[in-house]
């Protein structure tokens, strides 16, 4: 008699494990096909109206504040338009450069505006809007200096750690000098603490504008051309490319229009777009 029950009960036992690991296997396969969740930024900042924007806002002409202390701007001005296209308001929130990364990881704003270059680097990490700005990098330097374009190698170069001209001041051998922003890189060169300092072609002719008389120059790359232009576009988290395609679909409007055009050139006298 117990030789006959030991297999029965050896049999119910396979069983009933077989079940089991079915039941599992089953529960797995359910928790594999569940979507990915999506951001939803889009859905938020037009149920709030409010579109958050982290800028410098010490970068002229792009970012900065006038003489009344109000916050202006090529890039203010873009961005307001772009919101107000979208029946949002643009609030800005004013963030060093080379903290302002962290600020949109951290979800403190939603995109930024501050003539962020288009790189691979940055591809890989964020999602970027159209350009819309074109402009050519270059050297700043003392009046009375002469160093071409590529002949920093071993000279002192002010630049934010972050940016596209901090990469191009090493990649043309400068030892870095770290700063918050474009003025305090030049004021360094014209206090000869440093040798030059690299940046948009637009920002420096801005300087010169407002202050003719400073003892600095610009040195331009020897040859131009579409392939060595320099692009800036609005900056935003991967999972957004709704909030980025109706932000793509406010520039494209404003291109056909003529008002990106308008606003490019009340401040550089010509179309940058």
């Amino acid at each position: 008699m117990k030789k006959v029950l030991l297999p029965l009960i050896i049999v119910l036992l396979a069983a009933a494990l077989a079940a089991c690991g079915g039941k599992e296997e089953s529960k797995n396969d359910n928790t594999t096909e569940k979507p990915a969740e999506k951001d939803g930024l889009l859905e938020e900042v037009l149920a709030n109206g409010v579109l958050n924007v982290g800028t410098e806002g010490t970068y002229a002409p792009f970012s900065f504040h006038d003489e009344s202390g109000k916050l202006t701007g090529y890039d203010v001005e873009v961005t307001q338009e772009v919101a107000k296209r979208l029946g949002l308001e643009a609030k800005f929130f004013e963030t060093q450069w080379d903290a302002i990364f962290a600020g949109l990881d951290s979800k403190r704003f939603d995109m930024i505006a501050n003539q962020v270059g288009i790189n691979e680097e940055r591809e890989a990490k964020y999602e970027f809007s159209e350009p819309y700005t074109r402009s050519n990098s270059v050297l700043v330097i003392r009046a009375d200096d002469d160093i071409a374009f590529d002949g920093m190698e071993g000279k002192k170069a002010a630049q934010t750690l972050t940016s596209n001209y901090g990469e191009l001041a090493k990649e043309n051998g400068a030892e870095i000098i770290k700063i918050d922003g474009f003025n305090q890189g030049v004021d360094l060169v014209i206090s000869k603490r440093v040798d030059g300092t690299y940046n948009d072609k637009l920002s420096a002719l801005d300087y010169l504008k407002q202050k003719p008389d400073a003892p600095i120059k610009i040195v331009e790359e020897e040859e131009l051309s579409e392939e060595n232009q320099s692009e800036s576009a609005f900056l935003f988290r991967q999972g957004n490319e709704d909030l980025v395609e109706e932000v793509n679909k406010a520039l494209d409007a404003m291109r056909e229009d003529g008002t990106l055009k308008k606003i490019s050139e009340k401040w550089f006298g010509e179309d940058v777009s």
